[in-house]
């Protein structure tokens, strides 16, 4: 009986020290929402994974406690389809607060909490005029098929293709030009990974060495190694 209390005392011993404590609370608001199920998720090898959830009967604020190891995009979603809505955020080691609702669940998100969270969203914002010109871009091209204008058409393709080029230059110099931040190699990952591996390179060459021994950071050179061997 003794050795085997002296074995269950090891063993809660060492299961304490292999266990983490939760360094990290997301605690979310979302008005409107009474009965469901809310997933905490990250991506990993092409597929979102649940790291927790909870079931919310009558309440609207949820709250997640995790341990991470470092900073590391997370994301909140109502179901754990492949095509749900879903809410990404900059997660860090303290709290993220998010507030939202539940009919524009992912657009209507705000978020407080990491510095590399109000980076992505000053990123995103400005990225938003290539997208829209892009959308605007397509329409008249639509347009333009319907009369079978091919003038216009090749045109209008230019243009595209010019706003795209300046879209992935604006990533690219983004990224660079923030190379102290984990955000750096999640854009190059996330937003130009099919763009020119000299572009990758430049980069990955700019990161920090903190920043190049990061998740994102070593993520992004195992990246670069894999389609440099293709060549």
């Amino acid at each position: 009986m003794k050795k085997l209390f002296q074995l269950a005392l090891v063993l809660f011993i060492i299961s304490c020290q292999t266990n983490p404590k939760h360094n990290t609370t997301i605690s979310a608001k979302i008005k409107g929402f009474q009965k469901g199920t809310v997933y905490l998720q990250k991506f990993q090898d092409t597929a979102y994974v649940t790291l927790d959830s909870l079931v919310v009967k009558g309440k609207e604020v949820v709250e997640f406690d995790c341990h991470l190891e470092e900073p590391e995009m997370l994301y909140l979603s109502l179901s754990k389809a492949v095509d749900a809505e879903r809410i990404s955020f900059f997660a860090v080691a303290g709290t993220t607060t998010i507030v939202t609702r539940l009919k524009q669940f992912a657009m209507d998100a705000k978020i407080e909490g990491s510095q590399q969270q109000k980076l992505i969203e000053d990123y995103r914002k400005n990225l938003e005029r290539f997208k829209n010109l892009h959308l605007d871009l397509l329409e008249a091209s639509l347009n333009s098929k319907r009369v079978g204008d091919k003038d216009k058409i090749d045109s209008i393709q230019n243009k595209m293709d010019k706003n795209l080029k300046r879209q992935y230059l604006y990533s690219i110099n983004f990224a660079i030009n923030n190379n102290d931040s984990e955000v750096a190699p999640y854009i190059a990952l996330s937003d130009v990974f099919d763009a020119k591996s000299s572009f990758l390179d430049s980069i990955y060459n700019s990161l920090t060495p903190r920043i190049s021994e990061s998740k994102y950071g070593v993520i992004l050179k195992e990246y670069l190694e894999k389609i440099n061997l293709k060549k």
